[in-house]
């Protein structure tokens, strides 16, 4: 698979969407990439577990809830890797686990997202694998919308690998 025919995937998802747009960091944009979109097709989910397995080895997947979910069990299907889930927060009933499957102490994560902006969403599930014994060193993400999240995650240490980039992704719109 080539970064053109998953651009094209995305794009006949219809997940680039053009007007006014509040981002969840609350910052505005001329373009959303609608995740939700590429997540429901399954042409598009089958090109990222593809891509994604490529760029993996022996690590333990990782998913941000909600988005990186269904990223993740598609990815671990491909590559019959397993996977954790990183909850937002600490859930208040059940377990109360925040990282959600067996994760053993000093294993070596890798973190799916769907989409990085600024990076804080993916820079919280790195923070929490590792109060939970992971090492972490990467974040793979579909779309790198080049808003700072490489910086971000760098600050910590943590590398950006993103299938394609916002400006990829928008050469041809």
């Amino acid at each position: 698979m080539t970064d053109t025919e998953l651009i094209e995937a995305l794009q006949r998802a219809d997940a680039v969407e053009f007007g006014e747009f509040e981002l969840s960091h609350g910052g505005t944009s001329d373009y959303y990439v609608d995740k939700y979109r590429f997540e429901t097709d399954p042409d598009c989910l089958s090109l990222i577990a593809d891509a994604f397995a490529t760029r993996l080895d022996d690590e333990t997947l990782a998913g941000v809830a909600l988005g990186g979910v269904p990223l993740v069990a598609v990815t671990s299907v491909e590559t019959d890797s397993p996977y954790v889930i990183a909850r937002k927060q600490k859930k208040e009933y059940g377990t109360g686990n925040r990282i959600e499957g067996e994760l053993a102490e000093g294993e070596s994560v890798v973190v799916i997202e769907d989409i990085a902006t600024t990076g804080q969403s993916a820079l919280d599930a790195v923070t929490a694998l590792q109060e939970a014994g992971a090492h972490v060193e990467r974040v793979l993400v579909v779309v790198d919308r080049e808003e700072g999240a490489c910086e971000t995650l760098a600050e910590a240490d943590v590398e950006l690998d993103a299938l394609v980039t916002a400006s990829e992704l928008l050469a041809d719109e």
